[in-house]
């Protein structure tokens, strides 16, 4: 059987168990030299100045949200085609999530339903590169300015990605990132990094994941407990240097699909971006479960995501707008394995699969 995801350490095997004695042997497990390096190696990786290692992506999000004083009574624009963690970052913060629907193309937020879902009360942008497919930030950015509100980019699923040559994460005042085990980028356990170009909303995030604390035992505001420890840490630290290499496996299995699809019973989104890196590669079929099921047994398969966040009942209560094209991605979208250990030939028996 063709699996999903391997999550098991592959050819950095020696370098991840090297660094995991690394740590053990130090005895410093917390906010320790690790995390420090990760953080300087992160920033330069992402064409920042600052990065900060936290517990998770969502821990990420909503540090980020809160660090730009963003809380209470306020309202951040976001996908309803997403993990719900985006959503209920901003609701961690205290402000409220709205959703404008997305893309059928790109399947990213639509600039348009952005601007069109402003308000008053709107003091951020927060779109999400799904897939590891960029957001359109060149329009994204024209309506944030326009109605002069922040951006906050969700990068979980897009580490090295780039928007018209430029990095994700480099538009906005922030950027969330998730190292949970099936990312790109990957630790042996959760993990998350807030990056940003300003110094005070980086020293706020540093603060805010260690209890609001400006010194040992003074805390100075209302704060989490949400560090990266040094075991995660110093994993990241040893396959960051391999991410480069993978995302170029990644793209290229992803160009063997499209060839060979082509002319299959489904439909495959488009590339808006050469700078998509694969996280995810998802067709839309209008008799997914039927497909599915045939696959089952030979080839694994997954669901991202069967429910818009706008439709689950934790949102509810936050009154989201109808998301016409989101509800109708979701009914029909299917991933299907692509991780950098496939090979050509599981991709050939994929496809020939998908087009009997």
């Amino acid at each position: 059987m063709i699996r999903f995801l391997e999550l098991t350490p592959g050819p950095d095997a020696a370098d991840v168990r090297a660094a995991i004695d690394r740590v053990v042997n130090r005895g410093w497990f917390v906010l320790g030299p690790e995390l420090e390096a990760f953080e300087q190696e992160f920033a330069a990786a992402c064409g920042t100045s600052h990065a900060i290692g936290v517990g998770t992506g969502t821990d990420a999000l909503a540090l980020a949200v809160r660090a730009c004083g963003i809380g209470p009574g306020d309202e951040v624009i976001t996908a309803p085609l997403s993990a719900a963690y985006s959503a209920l970052a901003i609701m961690m913060a205290g402000a409220r999530p709205v959703f404008a629907d997305i893309d059928p193309e790109r399947l990213t937020l639509d600039p348009g339903a952005v601007d069109a879902a402003m308000t008053p009360k709107t003091r951020a942008i927060m779109p999400v590169h799904l897939y590891g497919q960029p957001a359109d930030m060149r329009a994204l950015m024209a309506v944030a300015e326009r109605h002069r509100v922040a951006i906050i980019e969700d990068c979980c699923q897009a580490h090295a990605a780039t928007c018209d040559g430029r990095p994700v994460g480099s538009f906005g005042v922030a950027a969330a990132y998730s190292f949970y085990p099936t990312k790109n980028l990957a630790a042996l356990g959760d993990g998350g990094a807030v990056t940003t170009p300003d110094a005070g909303i980086a020293a706020r995030v540093k603060r805010l994941r260690n209890g609001g604390q400006t010194d040992r035992y003074y805390h100075r505001e209302f704060g989490v407990n949400s560090r990266l420890d040094e075991m995660q840490a110093a994993v990241l630290r040893t396959r960051l240097p391999w991410l480069a290499r993978w995302t170029d496996d990644r793209r290229r299995l992803a160009g063997e699909y499209r060839a060979l699809l082509k002319g299959a019973p489904v439909t495959v989104p488009p590339e808006c971006d050469p700078g998509h890196v694969y996280h995810l590669f998802p067709i839309l079929s209008d008799d997914r479960a039927a497909l599915q099921a045939r696959l089952k047994g030979r080839i694994e398969t997954l669901i991202h995501y069967p429910v818009p966040v706008s439709r689950q009942p934790a949102l509810a209560p936050e009154r989201p707008a109808p998301c016409p094209v989101a509800d109708r991605v979701c009914d029909r979208v299917l991933s299907l394995p692509l991780h950098p250990r496939m090979t050509n030939d599981h991709v050939a028996e994929v496809a020939a699969a998908l087009r009997a």
